[in-house]
């Protein structure tokens, strides 16, 4: 009786989760059709066009920046199409899910063409084959836009519980880099099988290599994209938001009735602190992006290793990041989201003055490579989910324009 008393003295003890595990693990492992896309996209689409296909290096930048510009254009407009109510009977299924089903029948049915030869028994110009690779990658990344903010703006709907989103953000970036592993091993593999002593590079016989490795990932990715929409059931099906207040206790009801429900996306443009957290995710992007992008040019062209240093530096980097990413959630809860992206944000100086400074030495290319590996992956990793977790205190309860 006296332990009842105090108990209730002291009032509910907030709830921590909201979701069950299963829906937790549903959504982690709706983005891997995303990521193991983008892991091709970044590391290795630069290298098939100029070492496989041949294009000349403008060609396959500008094939690069096209993507770029694509999923620039695609984002803003599918974050505010996600975030409208209307009666149009696809969107019963769920405004977020909705926009993550088109994005996912837009990957899957284009981003195969982009590491295949063109269709067709004649050699195309080059020329001919940017125009052909420009269509698919528009495609792509018009689809990769809408999965993304539909799977990241979900987030916020489905729970309001800061720390709930935090763990989320977790596993779903537990699971980016579980994709990119996955990648990088099969890569691993492929290149080691396939190639031979004389061919210490990425060269145009490996054509067979990179079609097998992206109808693999295509195919593991569509799968947990099926998982995502069995399991994981959105708040606004129906076109209506779903109230909480059946499954949450006053604390969690307080959390979303004590911010504005009625934000619409032009009173952003309003918020100073929008504008700092666009640019927070930006840079952090643009850091992360930068690395992946260019470290397979940079082993083949600059430091001259073998082939399979494409698959496993890139390894190292992510399991690194995998490690890093595991007390994340714990230090958030500790220190707070903005000093564990400061944290991060050290660890990437010193990556990058570490490249900076020893790659004169001879043991940079054999040894010292993999330390910065581990370091620049490190960084990404803790940069980029903190980033995400302060976007999502940045939205709090308006999740009505959160896309």
């Amino acid at each position: 009786m006296a332990d009842q008393a105090v108990a209730s003295s002291e009032g509910p003890t907030p709830r921590t989760h909201l979701l069950p595990l299963r829906v937790r693990v549903a959504y982690s492992v709706g983005h891997v059709l995303n990521d193991l896309c983008a892991s091709m996209w970044f590391t290795y689409l630069l290298v098939y066009l100029t070492f496989v296909r041949q294009l000349r290096p403008t060609l396959a930048g500008a094939l690069l920046l096209i993507g770029q510009v694509a999923d620039a254009v695609a984002t803003p407009f599918v974050g505010i199409e996600s975030d409208r109510d209307d009666d149009f009977w696809l969107c019963h299924y769920g405004r977020r899910k909705t926009w993550h089903f088109i994005g996912t029948v837009c990957v899957v049915g284009s981003f195969p063409f982009l590491f295949t030869k063109p269709m067709g028994n004649h050699p195309s110009s080059q020329e001919a084959q940017f125009v052909y690779y420009a269509a698919f990658i528009i495609i792509f990344q018009f689809g990769w836009a809408s999965t993304q903010i539909s799977h990241l703006s979900l987030i916020p709907d489905i729970t309001p519980i800061p720390h709930e989103r935090v763990e989320l953000n977790a596993m779903r970036y537990a699971c980016t880099v579980a994709s990119n592993v996955l990648v990088y091993t099969v890569t691993w593999a492929a290149l080691g099988i396939s190639g031979t002593e004389e061919e210490a590079q990425v060269g145009p016989s490996d054509a067979g290599v990179f079609r097998d490795i992206v109808l693999i990932v295509v195919a593991i990715g569509a799968f947990f994209s099926l998982i995502f929409h069995l399991v994981v059931r959105d708040p606004s099906r129906g076109g209506r938001r779903e109230s909480r207040s059946r499954h949450t206790d006053e604390y969690i009801r307080s959390l979303v009735l004590d911010r504005s429900c009625h934000f619409v996306w032009r009173d952003w443009f309003k918020e100073k602190a929008f504008y700092l957290v666009a640019l927070l995710y930006m840079f952090t992007r643009l850091y992360v992006n930068l690395n992946q992008v260019y470290i397979s040019l940079y082993l083949q062209d600059t430091l001259l290793l073998r082939r399979e240093s494409i698959a496993i530096i890139p390894l190292v980097m992510y399991v690194s990041g995998f490690v890093s990413s595991l007390p994340i959630k714990l230090a958030a809860r500790h220190i707070g989201t903005k000093n564990v992206y400061l944290i991060g944000g050290a660890v990437g100086v010193g990556g990058s003055l570490w490249i900076l400074f020893a790659q004169p030495m001879a043991t940079f290319s054999h040894y010292q490579i993999y330390g910065v590996a581990t370091v620049v992956g490190m960084a990404s990793t803790t940069m980029l989910l903190a980033s995400l977790a302060i976007t999502n205190e940045l939205i709090g309860g308006h999740t009505t324009s959160g896309a």
